[in-house]
């Protein structure tokens, strides 16, 4: 047995050694085996490393293989492009004998299906030929290093450092060449920056001067800075957008000229800015708005345009039928007549009609005549009916989970530019028993809801906070809604309505949301086994049965999402965002009696919650990014909830999105150590909630090859209860204890990132686990190459979609 584990040993070498990075390369090729960059001081290293054309594979440590060459190697195994090639000309052909049957026969549906099947296949075949097959897109060729890409990467760098002041800077390459790899290192000799040591404009038109003046401020070219070539861009198009918001509508960024005089003994820059006469005029025009004309087309040539036209605060609208409000449309529309022309304006008109989800498209057209301008807004309504149905499967507890899920958007509902949908999902869900140990079982749900999106708030009516809040987008939401849940150890049933409004601001950075109403009736019908276990509990001083009785929940909450930078498109600069929420539960008992809500069959509930979480993304190289999530929140029951919250209401911790190492809301509270099952490990079946969360999570992410990214993380945090807990000991939250009861899980992550989808794998291995007594909390050192997961439990797989934070 033992020399069967040696022979598979080496066999497994020798398979790994001959897929080695240089092997088959011919005689005058070297591998680009490392890249390197010396002497950089104040520029910026990231943005310098973007600039190499050639850039090593990612290897696998010691054996010098790359999974991404490997898989390329696999798909050039099996391609064919000559092959691929034959039959793109085949069905070319095809594709032209049913285009001439199709003139024949115009109607024919069978004829249309076999010339899309056709177009599909031969843009398949395009992009095989021009990207090679789904392995070889999916992996990376071997780099192998090419002169006239080095050279590029010199020249580019060099650009890149006088563009950014180092006008004297040097780049110089190294190559080393040894057993068939390469080693390149770029010498950078900086030198001195240049500083800018005036800025000064030139221009015939004193109007420009004026509004350059009042704005100076804003300038973005500043004295005694270094001189930095993007500046002068970003300036130009800050200077476009000025005197385009102010009239001048003919006017482009071509006009702005700059020069610059450098002076090489102090090594300072003077820099020129000129504002250039257009070429048939003798001065720029200011434009201002003369009428505004707003068409709405007919959506399809069987609906007969009626053409409608009506005057409503100096627009005219000419409508296919009669059947929008003109009221709404204007607080969208913020080209006034007799205003002057600005571009600002135009594009927020253009996103608040698109806000509405009503129209099509929307285009803006602009006709001159000596300095007034005609606006004429063209659009066309979206389909008035849309239904989406959904029927898939989900995975949990290893049991497979169908589901269908309907939806239906119905636009205009009230001719007030409403929107109405309705949702409706049925599924089957594998859950772990609560009162049986190792039991799984099926779980029904089904929701529906219904609601109606108001494009304005419903109060207040009058006109004037219409127009003023119309550029916000301003939204109102009524819903209805149905949930009904039947496990294994109860049959739960919810009604819930809600009233909320939403608006942004106008860069979007912020938005907000506030639920003036958000009411819930439960009624719940227990199995008798779990009643006898929540009454038990009961008895101990836990009052968890009271969440699961039938009751009514109130609540008035908001919310303020505060996104910096454009958080969430993952692109290369630093983002944020911040997101906070409050919720005061039951608020109105407070000024009724309470003793009318004691004694009911219902259950009561008055609380305050409170939640803060933070999302930073750092971007650290052209394939590498730190990310970090800090989530707190806290719960305070009182009144006549009797210490328990809705358990809705309640903070869990552990799951895809949170303590990866832990299953989905199974840790804690506190150090509480959950009983053990007959195999001596602890039993997690029970959900553990609690009323305080913190939270902090810490990722590395790192591009490896093709759809795929790798991730390493490190989560750390724990909920706690605010009283002792008699039934789960440790439980309270203790400021003298807290800390080394905060648990921390780390692991890796897989992910296939295809732009409009993120299909992501993380394993979670607990290191710290607060559950186990103090001086045996740490327990990553059970992970070892005889037991590379650990003990039972203490690595956990979760699957998700999306990155988590």
């Amino acid at each position: 047995m033992n020399k069967t584990k040696y022979i598979n040993f080496i066999l497994c070498i020798l398979l790994l050694t001959s897929c080695s990075l240089t092997k088959g390369l011919d005689e005058n090729e070297y591998l680009v085996y490392d890249v390197d960059l010396k002497g950089i001081q104040a520029s910026n290293e990231a943005k310098l490393r973007e600039l190499i054309k050639q850039t090593p594979n990612t290897r696998i440590p010691i054996f010098n293989i790359s999974p991404g060459v490997l898989i390329y190697n696999i798909g050039k195994m099996n391609y064919d492009s000559l092959k691929l090639t034959e039959k793109k000309a085949d069905y070319i052909q095809q594709q032209h004998e049913l285009e001439t049957l199709l003139e024949e026969q115009p109607g024919n549906n069978q004829l249309q299906r076999r010339f899309y099947k056709i177009n599909n296949k031969i843009e398949d075949l395009n992009k095989k030929l021009d990207y090679g097959n789904w392995f070889m897109r999916t992996g990376n060729p071997k780099s192998i290093y090419d002169s006239s890409k080095t050279y590029n990467t010199e020249r580019e760098m060099n650009n890149y450092l006088v563009n950014h002041g180092f006008f004297d800077a040097k780049v110089s390459t190294a190559i080393k060449r040894n057993k068939k790899k390469a080693f390149i290192t770029y010498n950078i000799s900086e030198k001195e920056p240049y500083i800018i040591d005036s800025l000064y404009t030139r221009s015939d038109n004193e109007n420009i001067y004026r509004l350059l003046r009042e704005n100076k401020r804003n300038e973005l070219i500043i004295p005694q800075t270094k001189y930095n070539q993007e500046n002068l861009t970003k300036e130009r198009q800050r200077v476009e957008e000025l005197l385009k918001n102010n009239g001048y509508y003919t006017f482009s960024k071509s006009y702005i000229e700059y020069n610059v005089y450098k002076d090489t003994v102090d090594k300072t820059v003077s820099i020129e800015q000129l504002i250039r006469k257009p070429a048939f005029s003798q001065d720029h025009k200011v434009y201002t708005i003369d009428s505004v004309i707003f068409n709405i087309s007919t959506p399809t040539d069987v609906i007969l345009d009626q053409e409608v036209t009506r005057e409503y605060d100096d627009i005219t609208y000419i409508m296919y039928r009669d059947r929008y409000s003109e009221k709404i449309i204007d607080s969208r529309v913020f080209i006034n007549k007799g205003d002057l022309y600005s571009r600002s304006e135009v594009l927020e008109t253009q996103r608040q009609l698109a806000n509405l989800d009503i129209f099509r498209f929307v285009n803006i057209a602009f006709d001159t005549l000596g300095n007034n301008i005609t606006t004429r807004i063209y659009t066309q309504p979206n389909e008035k009916y849309q239904i989406t149905n959904q029927l898939g499967a989900s995975i949990t507890e290893q049991l497979p989970g169908p589901f269908f899920s309907h939806s239906l958007r119905n636009r205009n509902l009230f001719r007030g530019l409403e929107i109405f949908e309705f949702n409706f999902r049925a599924g089957l869900e594998g859950v772990a028993s609560a009162t049986t140990a190792g039991g799984v079982y099926r779980s029904r749900e089904l929701n529906t809801s219904a609601s109606v999106i108001f494009p304005q708030f419903l109060f207040p009516f009058n006109r004037k906070a219409l127009n003023q809040f119309g550029r916000y987008n301003p939204r109102t939401r009524t819903l209805v809604g149905y949930n009904y849940v039947n496990r294994p150890e109860y049959v739960r049933e919810g009604f819930n309505t809600i009233i909320a409004y939403s608006w942004a601001t106008r860069n979007q950075r912020q938005q907000y949301t506030i639920n003036a109403l958000d009411a819930n009736l439960i009624r719940s019908n227990l199995d008798p086994t779990f009643e006898e276990r929540l009454l038990e509990l009961q008895e101990l001083g836990n009052n968890l049965i009271n969440s699961f009785q039938s009751s009514y929940v109130s609540s008035i909450s908001g919310q303020a999402i505060i996104n910096f930078n454009q958080y969430g498109l993952f692109q290369r600069n630093r983002s944020s965002l911040l997101r906070l929420f409050m919720e005061s539960g039951g608020t109105s008992i407070n000024f009724l009696n309470k003793a009318n809500f004691e004694n009911r069959s219902l259950q009561y509930f008055q609380f305050l919650k409170f939640q803060s979480d933070f999302r930073r993304f750092i971007p650290l190289s052209r394939k590498s990014t730190f990310a970090y999530r800090l989530n707190a929140g806290l719960a305070i029951p009182y009144g006549i909830s009797n210490g328990v919250l809705p358990y809705e209401k309640y903070f869990f911790a552990g799951g895809s999105t949170s303590i990866r190492a832990w299953q989905p809301r199974r840790l804690g509270p506190g150090s509480y150590t959950p009983i053990k099952n007959e195999e001596g490990y602890f039993d997690y079946r029970y959900e553990q909630p609690g009323e305080i969360l913190m939270e902090a999570m810490f990722e590395f992410r790192r591009k490896l090859f093709g759809y795929f990214d790798g991730a390493f993380f490190i989560d750390a945090g724990n909920i706690w209860t605010l009283k002792e807990d008699p039934t789960r000991e440790g439980a309270q939250f203790k400021a003298k204890d807290f800390i080394s009861e905060i648990a921390v899980g780390t692991g890796l992550g897989l992910r296939m990132d295809f732009d409009f989808l993120v299909l992501r794998l993380d394993m979670g291995i607990k290191a710290i686990d607060p559950a186990r007594p103090k001086g045996e909390r740490f327990i990553l050192d059970q992970l070892s190459f005889k037991n590379p997961l650990g003990e039972k439990g203490q690595t956990v797989f979760n699957i998700g979609i999306g990155y988590p934070f």
